[in-house]
């Protein structure tokens, strides 16, 4: 294989072994943002039931005040 040729394949080897380096970086950071946002997730899931009750509360409390028809 002449040199020049040999030179083109290590360096193309290079590239890839650092494109495999960046991929690898991004992929764990775009792993840390899904985790992230399955927990924001699960905390509004949570605000949300919490309002929701506190509004079915408010609701019953209104219905009971109400004169009878």
């Amino acid at each position: 294989m002449p040199q020049p040729r040999f030179s083109d394949l290590e360096q193309k080897i290079d590239a890839l072994i650092s494109l495999c380096a960046d991929l690898r970086q991004e992929n764990s950071e775009l792993r840390a943002d899904v985790f992230n946002w399955r927990q924001e997730r699960r905390q509004l899931a949570e605000r949300n039931e919490r309002a929701s009750a506190r509004v079915k509360a408010i609701i019953s409390r209104l219905k009971a005040m109400e004169p009878d028809s």
